[in-house]
């Protein structure tokens, strides 16, 4: 049966509600049209994309009647950055949609009819709560500018003059690092023709500890005074650490050696009164306040009485596994990043730590030979990549029959799937989840769960 519209035509369409990724929901004689720009409650004149056999794609090309939650975009960029999505949507009904898209997901994916939902944890800042940025240099229409993508455009960068998701500290340290290379006259990278030396910008703050961390990003080449970069941003009493990393490939990346300018090595953040190191490349979660909240729900769902051997599983630079640690009897973390399992061992000599061991190895690989030199797992904490556990991962982390997995999730349609495996070939009952706002303004949403089986 052939699809009621077809590419190119305009449609008059109500948006119901957002799917996961962000597009608004709509019907068109019952054909799903996905909308991007479509916010719940709007009706709006759309121009279909793209055609499939059992949806269309779209875009709002004009806002006929805005939606009871429509609100003004506080942000001068709103619209043209492709950073933030959702200033124009009143946030509690972010928060509404945001944890409508984890239930739908259990339900639709996991098979869960009614799902052991509580309610979504608001972040605590909706703007200014991001403690890392990476920005793009570009020539702008007389001088080099530094900033974020055009929405939807891969090679076009815009110039950014404040941005509300970092700080009053970390706009002012990109709007100097501009002025700098405004000055010194390096010109910037064109992503299309690939020519050009500036790079990239990052920017990481603990805040909490109000220090900072600055990577500049080149490619070939010592084309500038490192003296003079490192006397532009000591000018700032919040930078302690100042990197320069060079990218000789076409791919946009940051996560790169680093060769260090000035200062410590890292910073440090603290979280549930611990002390992590921050290194440029270290993973950390991006929003402090609520990484404290994710980290003391899993703590809850863990359920800890001191008895416990914990197996924390793709544990990063540590943070889960440490803030279990004082209500464990060991905790041994598995992560494939080497350079983080070095942090995580690190971060848990620098608490006095001691009940706690990290492994460098692939989660699906080496699971089994961790389980036979830890012994049997009483807790499995998780918190995988937006693919989920997968494959052998999953398989393994199953087997290893645990009385409970903590299962932390930023993806919501790959929690579902492997909640249903977990239930359907392993004895898992899902028996809470709660979903946390990390991001607001943005599509993403976290979520913590608990599975149980009967020993």
């Amino acid at each position: 049966m052939a699809a009621p519209v077809h590419k190119g035509e305009e449609l008059e369409l109500s948006i119901e509600s957002l799917a996961y990724g962000g597009n608004g929901v709509a019907r068109h004689d019952g054909f799903v049209v996905f909308v991007r720009g479509g916010l719940p409650g709007d009706r709006v004149r759309a121009r279909v994309t793209k055609v499939k056999r059992g949806f269309a794609e779209g875009f709002a090309s004009t806002v006929l009647e805005p939606g009871p939650d429509r609100v003004e975009a506080p942000c001068r960029h709103f619209g043209t950055c492709g950073g933030c999505r959702f200033q124009d949507l009143a946030y509690d009904m972010q928060l509404e949609q945001k944890a409508q898209q984890v239930r739908d997901a259990l339900v639709r994916i996991g098979r869960i009819a009614d799902p052991p939902l509580e309610p979504i944890v608001p972040a605590t800042s909706i703007y200014g709560y991001r403690n890392k940025l990476e920005y793009s240099f570009t020539a702008g229409e007389e001088e080099v500018e530094l900033g974020f993508h055009r929405a939807g455009r891969w090679d076009e960068v815009i110039g950014i003059e404040e941005c509300l998701l970092t700080t009053d500290v970390g706009n002012a340290i990109r709007l100097a690092v501009r002025d700098w290379a405004r000055e010194e006259g390096l010109e910037p990278y064109d992503q299309t023709t690939g020519k050009g030396y500036l790079r990239h910008l990052v920017v990481r703050e603990g805040r909490n500890t109000g220090q900072a961390l600055v990577v500049l990003v080149t490619g070939p080449g010592e084309r500038f005074e490192a003296g003079y970069v490192v006397d532009v941003l000591r000018r700032f009493p919040e930078v302690r650490s100042i990197h320069w990393a060079i990218n000789d490939t076409p791919a946009e990346q940051t996560n790169l050696p680093t060769k260090l300018l000035w200062g410590g090595e890292a910073i440090e953040e603290e979280i549930l009164g611990l002390r992590f190191r921050v290194r440029p490349s270290a993973f950390l979660q991006t929003n402090t306040e609520m990484a404290e909240q994710l980290y003391s729900l899993a703590r809850d769902f863990a359920g800890l009485t001191g008895t416990e051997n914990v197996f924390d599983l793709y544990c990063g630079t540590g943070t889960i596994g440490l803030a279990l640690a004082p209500d464990a009897s060991s905790v041994w973390g598995l992560e494939i990043s080497e350079e983080a399992v070095a942090c995580a061992i690190e971060n848990a000599e620098l608490n006095g730590i001691e009940n706690a061991q990290f492994f460098a190895g692939n989660v699906g690989q080496t699971l089994e030979e961790l389980a036979e030199k830890a012994g049997t797992a009483d807790v499995v904490v998780v918190d995988p990549p937006r693919a989920g556990l997968a494959g052998k991962a999953l398989r393994r982390t199953g087997a290893l029959a645990a009385r409970r997995i903590v299962y932390v999730s930023c993806n919501p349609t790959t929690l579902a799937s492997d909640v249903q495996v977990l239930r359907d070939d392993y004895g898992y009952t899902l028996v809470r989840c709660r979903p946390v706002d990390m991001f607001p303004h943005t599509p993403h949403v976290e979520s913590v769960s608990l599975l149980t089986r009967d020993s």
